[in-house]
C-alpha cells in the first residue's frame, strides 16, 4: 500500500515533510516528467540505476493492479459464485491478516536472501496467487488464493525500498522512491480502465489470469539485468561511485521491537495506524459495490468515479505534507503543524457519513474523493510524526508495527463491515459513521498518549516501569491485535460466522490484552532488577 513507501522515506530521511522529500505523484506524471530531466542532467555519470527505478516502478504498478481486482470484481462474483456480505468480508480479511503477517517476517527474508532472488520470489507468489483466482469457485478457495496474494505482496514495498538504497546515493533516494511509488498510482488508474473490459468480454477468470501473468512477464526483465551494483557488469566506474558516494551510516544497532512497544510514542503512532489504515482498504474494496449498488453503475461504468477518487486522493497526499511543511516553515511548532494539519484532515474526512443518504452519483463521488484525499493527507502526516519522534535506526521498526496494526485491523474491519451489509441488507450508512469519525478519535488518542511531539531521547533504554502507561497501553494494544487475530483463526476452524465470529474476536482481543499486559509487566519488571 502506498502508506508504506511514505513511511519507509522517513526512515531513511528523518525529520523532513513528505514534501519537502517526495515529489508529486499524482498519477505519475510530474514524476515521470522529472525523472526525464534528472536523467537527462546525469547522463554523463550513466543512466543504469534509473533503468533499475523504472522495474521498480513497473513491478509496483503490477502490485496494486493485482490487488484491485477483487474490488472491481466482487458483486459480479458474489453474484456468480452465491457469496453472502460476510463471506466477501472474510475474503478481504484473508488479505489483511496474511499481508500483516508477511510484514512481521519478510523484511529479515530479503536482507538474508538479498533483493534479486528476495523480489523475484515476491512477485513469483503475488502473481501465481492472482492467477490461482481464476481457479476458485467457492468463498474459501478465494480466501487461500487472496491471503497467498497477501504474503506475496508483502515483499513489493520492503524489497523496492531496500533496493532504492542499495543503488541510489541518499540524495536521489526520496526521488526514486518517489518515482516508483508513482507506480500505485498508475496502477489504481489502469486497473478500473482494464479490468472490466476483460471482464466483459473474456470472462472474469480472464481478468485475474491476464492481469496476474503481467508480473511473470516483469520477471524475464529483472533476472537479468539486476544485480548489486559492485556486482553489476553494465555498470560504469563513474556511476558506481556516484552511487557509493555517501559515507557509510553509523546509526548504531537497530532497536528491538520490545523496547520501542514500551515508549508511549510508539502507541501514539500505531494506534493511529490501527484506526485509519482499515479505512483505507474499505474504500479500495467496498467503494465499487457501494457506487454500482446505489447509484446504478454496472462493470462498464465503475471506472471512471474509481479513477477520479484515486488522483485526487494523490492530491491530497501532497496537500497534507505542503500544509504541515508550509506551518513549520512559518514559524509554528512541528507538535503544532503536525497536529493541526492531522486535525484538518480528520475534519475533511467527517462528511463521508452522508454519502449512503445521497441519491447524485456526482456528489456521492466528491464525499469519497474528499474523504480518500484526506485520508492521504493524514497518511502523509502520521508517518512524518513517527520520524519527528524516533531516531531514523528506530523509525523503521516503529513504521513496522505501525503497518502490521493497521492491517490486522483491517481484516477486523473487514469482518465487521462484511457482517454489517449482511445484516442491514447493504446498508452502508454505519459503515461510512466509522469512517467518519475513525480519524478524530485516533488523534485524540495520539494526542492523549503524546500532549508534544519532540524526539525520544531514551529509545535505547528500558525506562518504563510495570504500572506505566508504556507497558499497560503498549503491551496491552499488542495483545488485543494478536488476540483478536487468533480469535479470527479460530471461529474461522470452528466453522462459524457472522455475530459468532466477532464474538471469537472480541474474546480472542480481552484475552489477548490480558496476557499482552501481564507479559510487559514481567518484562519491566525484569529489567528495573536487572538495572539494579
Amino acid at each position: 500500500m502506498k502508506e508504506e513507501i511514505i513511511g519507509a522515506q522517513q526512515a531513511s530521511l528523518r525529520a523532513k515533510s513528505l514534501s519537502e522529500v517526495s515529489p508529486p505523484a499524482s498519477a505519475g506524471t510530474s514524476v515521470v516528467g522529472a525523472a526525464v530531466a534528472a536523467a537527462a542532467v546525469g547522463a554523463r555519470l550513466g543512466r543504469l540505476r534509473w533503468s533499475i527505478c523504472a522495474l521498480l516502478f513497473f513491478a509496483t504498478t503490477i502490485n496494486y493492479i493485482d490487488r484491485q481486482v477483487l474490488g472491481i470484481l466482487s458483486k459480479d462474483l458474489q453474484g456468480a459464485l452465491h457469496w453472502s456480505e460476510i463471506d466477501y468480508g472474510n475474503i478481504v480479511a484473508a488479505f489483511n491478516a496474511a499481508y500483516a503477517l508477511g510484514l512481521l517476517v519478510v523484511g529479515r527474508l530479503i536482507d538474508r536472501f538479498g533483493t534479486r532472488i528476495g523480489y523475484a520470489a515476491a512477485l513469483i507468489i503475488w502473481s501465481v496467487a492472482a492467477m490461482g483466482h481464476a481457479l476458485a469457485r467457492s468463498a474459501f478457495g478465494f480466501g487461500v488464493a487472496r491471503a497467498a496474494l497477501g504474503i506475496g505482496e508483502s515483499g513489493n514495498f520492503r524489497a523496492a525500498i531496500k533496493t532504492t538504497a542499495e543503488w541510489f546515493p541518499k540524495k536521489e533516494r526520496a526521488f526514486a522512491t518517489g518515482i516508483f511509488n508513482a507506480g500505485s498510482n498508475v496502477g489504481a488508474i489502469v486497473a478500473p480502465l482494464t479490468v472490466p473490459w476483460i471482464a466483459i468480454n473474456w470472462g472474469w477468470q480472464w481478468a485475474f489470469i491476464l492481469t496476474g501473468a503481467i508480473g511473470l512477464l516483469w520477471l524475464a526483465f529483472w533476472i537479468p539485468l539486476y544485480a548489486k551494483p559492485e556486482a553489476h557488469p553494465r555498470l560504469s566506474k563513474a556511476e558506481l561511485a556516484h552511487i557509493q558516494a555517501d559515507p557509510p551510516d553509523q546509526t548504531g544497532a537497530r532497536v528491538p521491537w520490545v523496547q520501542l512497544i514500551l515508549h508511549r510514542e510508539t502507541s501514539a503512532f500505531a494506534i493511529g495506524k490501527y484506526m485509519t489504515d482499515p479505512i483505507w482498504w474499505f474504500y479500495l474494496y467496498w467503494i465499487p459495490n457501494f457506487l454500482r449498488q446505489n447509484h446504478g453503475l454496472d462493470l462498464s461504468t465503475i471506472g471512471l468515479p474509481l479513477i477520479v477518487i484515486y488522483v485526487i486522493a494523490d492530491v491530497g497526499s501532497i496537500g497534507g505534507g505542503w500544509l504541515s511543511s508550509t506551518l513549520i516553515k512559518r514559524g509554528w511548532s512541528i507538535n503544532g503543524a503536525r497536529k493541526t494539519a492531522m486535525l484538518i484532515c480528520a475534519l475533511a474526512v467527517t462528511p463521508i457519513i452522508f454519502a449512503s443518504n445521497v441519491k447524485s452519483l456526482s456528489v456521492a463521488v466528491c464525499l469519497v474523493r474528499l474523504a480518500a484525499a484526506a485520508h492521504q493527507g493524514w497518511s502523509a502526516n502520521i508517518f512524518t510524526m513517527a520520524s519527528d519522534m524516533f531516531p531514523r535506526r528506530a523509525v523503521g521498526s516503529v513504521v513496522g508495527i505501525g503497518g502490521m496494526a493497521g492491517a490486522f485491523n483491517g481484516a477486523t474491519m473487514a469482518v465487521i463491515v462484511g457482517y454489517i451489509l449482511e445484516v442491514t441488507h447493504s446498508n452502508y450508512r454505519i459503515p461510512f459513521f466509522i469512517a467518519g469519525s475513525a480519524y478524530l478519535v485516533a488523534l485524540l488518542i495520539i494526542h492523549l498518549l503524546v500532549p508534544r511531539i519532540e524526539p525520544v531521547g531514551y529509545v535505547d533504554a528500558v525506562a518504563a516501569k510495570p504500572f506505566s502507561v508504556g507497558t499497560i497501553v503498549g503491551f496491552g494494544f499488542m495483545g488485543s491485535i494478536f488476540g483478536s487475530f487468533a480469535g479470527w483463526c479460530t471461529g474461522l476452524l470452528s466453522r462459524v460466522s457472522g455475530s459468532g465470529l466477532l464474538k471469537y474476536m472480541a474474546f480472542g482481543a480481552v484475552i489477548g490484552v490480558l496476557i499482552g499486559i501481564i507479559s510487559g509487566m514481567i518484562i519491566t519488571g525484569s529489567g528495573s532488577k536487572a538495572r539494579t
